[in-house]
């Protein structure tokens, strides 16, 4: 990858190495009179999440798969980073035609993966560590190799588990749902010669839809999220919400029924399993997640999508426009709810809630390759996304840990792993975690074959790219990173305050304050490839208090502040997060700053 050009990278380093642990002060806040109780109740909204794919992630028992084993391996290594809470991709039984999310058996193991005491095992781990850990809900469906499905295509009478699915002899029935995948599905009814009818599915066709009208499916759900919730898991990420309810006349999306069964879930967590979270996965605008929040009765989270093409969109126009307007846009929420946001989801950057005019800009700007794209998206890692350029890996992940909601990290990001995109569908986004610059396979399993090959590209290979290199350079992306994530959870404004846009007078500078009670930061970002000089004209509110100087916590650096006037100039893709309380600031570095 190119160097980091930036004149502050030694600096940089130099708070980013062996003693960050020392330097930085980890607690959390109470700067509004909240309470330590509620502080610890709200977990969620400070947290930094860390999205695993099992199966790419460490292979702890040499069979060439990655498992939970190798997962409660590698979490000191997840520690090291400062995240605090580890999303597993799934990890049911499946026959893996859509990476697990096909599920045969909503509460075992996949064998690869290990069992059940393993995950025992890697909860107690993580938990001993001051992390926590959520899973993956599939409520809308399963494979269609699972036992309901399996029995519900026998004779309708006298078979309890017909009615578990949505069956029809009408392929135009629902005729308004639009079709999700739509590169593979001409339908979302598909034809099954056992049972004689059609049965629905949003997604691929060996994933049937469960049937939510029945009381019997509503209780197996409750009864599945129990299982794990007893395991000691902190929560769910609740995939595909929007979809669990039909309804003739209408799209099949966001439907009052949905809403009352999931208000149903929600309560199951404040009744029996308090301080347990869900996350909705809904791709949707966010006055249509706003929803799901509820009054609060709904989901703790959820993921604001929008935010994530419109970064992308920002560091490539250097126009921050479009990126400001959908955050103007996004609603308040109840004070228990936080938004969450990426910088891909999973392994692709959805363009759904674009323009059709702006996917075709993005397609052409980020996938001029046809190999580059899935549905309406790009399936692309990150480092790559961004041409391998360190400044702006960094400052696309200064905007994700600045922006309001929790942030997300997808694995091997944080050391800028690449990608293969002659494997197909999005294996060439999920293949091994690097962990060594030698060992066979890249230290990720002993096993002679692996499940898929490791990165050979000449700017992406294990011996450019790895953790163990990445760990041992105090410059590297991995500990710029762990500074920044540091950095950010000692400030409550970056977790749980609000932002105020500030006009910097030109739209390659992004300039905005991070609020709450007297933590008050503000962030500068240069989007652009020119160097910068700009003026910020400070509202009172957000004046220094006793000081003429804000430092940049980042890098170190003091920047004197003339009245109301903070005069700045700003390198190709720099960026600032400027401290106004400044007596507290220098807390942060040595004393050599």
């Amino acid at each position: 990858m190119p160097e980091d050009s930036s004149a502050n990278l030694a600096r940089r380093a130099s708070r980013s190495g062996s003693h960050l642990g020392e330097l930085i002060d980890y607690s959390l806040h109470d700067e509004v009179n909240e309470s330590i109780e509620d502080s610890n109740r709200y977990w969620y909204k400070e947290a930094v999440f860390y999205e695993v794919y099992v199966r790419a992630f460490c292979d702890g028992n040499g069979d060439g798969f990655g498992d939970l084993r190798g997962v409660t391996s590698r979490l000191d290594y997840l520690a090291n980073l400062g995240v605090n809470c580890i999303w597993l991709l799934p990890i049911y039984p499946s026959p893996l035609k859509d990476d697990g999310y096909d599920i045969a058996d909503n509460c075992d193991v996949h064998p690869h993966y290990g069992t059940i005491e393993d995950f025992k095992t890697l909860v107690n781990a993580v938990h001993e560590r001051n992390m926590k850990i959520i899973a993956d809900l599939i409520p809308n469906h399963t494979s269609d190799q699972h036992v309901w499905f399996q029995k519900s295509r026998a004779k309708k009478e006298d078979n309890p588990y017909r009615d578990y699915y949505v069956w029809t002899d009408d392929p135009l029935k629902y005729k308004e749902a639009r079709i999700i995948f739509t590169d593979t599905e001409p339908s979302n009814w598909t034809w099954d010669e056992v049972a004689g009818q059609y049965y629905w599915h949003r997604f691929f066709a060996s994933q049937p839809d469960l049937n939510f009208d029945n009381p019997k499916v509503q209780e197996e759900m409750l009864d599945i999220m129990r299982f794990w919730l007893k395991l000691g898991i902190d929560g769910f990420r609740v995939d595909a919400v929007p979809y669990l309810f039909e309804r003739e006349g209408t799209n099949c999306e966001n439907l009052p029924e949905t809403h009352h069964y999931l208000k149903r879930m929600r309560k199951l967590m404040d009744d029996e399993f308090p301080g347990k979270i869900i996350l909705a996965e809904a791709c949707q605008l966010p006055i249509d997640v706003r929803e799901y929040f509820g009054d609060g009765d709904e989901f703790h989270m959820g993921f604001h999508f929008p935010v994530m093409p419109r970064i992308y969109m920002t560091m490539k126009s250097g126009d921050y426009t479009k990126l400001k307007q959908i955050l103007l846009d996004t609603p308040e929420i109840p004070k228990e709810c936080q938004w969450v946001t990426f910088l891909r989801n999973h392994d692709e950057l959805t363009l759904e809630m674009v323009s059709p005019e702006e996917r075709k800009w993005m397609w052409e700007e980020y996938s001029p390759d046809p190999r580059m794209r899935i549905n309406v998206g790009i399936r692309r890692r990150l480092a790559p996304l961004l041409d391998g350029d360190r400044r702006k890996i960094e400052l696309i992940h200064s905007m994700l840990l600045t922006l309001p909601g929790s942030p997300i990290l997808y694995y091997g990001d944080e050391v800028g792993m690449g990608d293969n995109i002659k494997l197909e569908d999005r294996n060439g986004v999920r293949t091994p975690m690097q962990w060594d610059p030698v060992d066979n396979h890249a230290g990720f399993s002993s096993a002679p074959k692996i499940y898929a090959p490791i990165i050979e590209s000449n700017l992406y290979n294990q011996s450019r790219v790895n953790v163990n290199d990445a760990i041992n350079d105090p410059s590297s992306l991995y500990n710029i990173l762990r500074h920044m994530i540091a950095v950010r959870r000692k400030h409550p404004s970056f977790g749980m305050g609000k932002l105020e846009w500030i006009d910097s007078g030109d739209l390659g500078v992004a300039s905005w304050f991070r609020f709450r009670g007297n933590d008050k930061m503000l962030v500068v970002s240069n989007l652009t490839n020119t160097p910068k000089q700009v003026t910020i004209e400070f509202p009172s509110k957000f004046k220094p208090r006793g000081s003429d100087f804000v430092t940049d916590l980042y890098s170190g650096m003091r920047h004197q502040v003339k009245g109301k006037r903070l005069d700045l100039s700003l390198r190709p893709y720099e960026f600032f997060w400027l401290d106004c309380n400044p007596g507290e600031a220098i807390a942060c570095f040595h004393e050599t700053i």
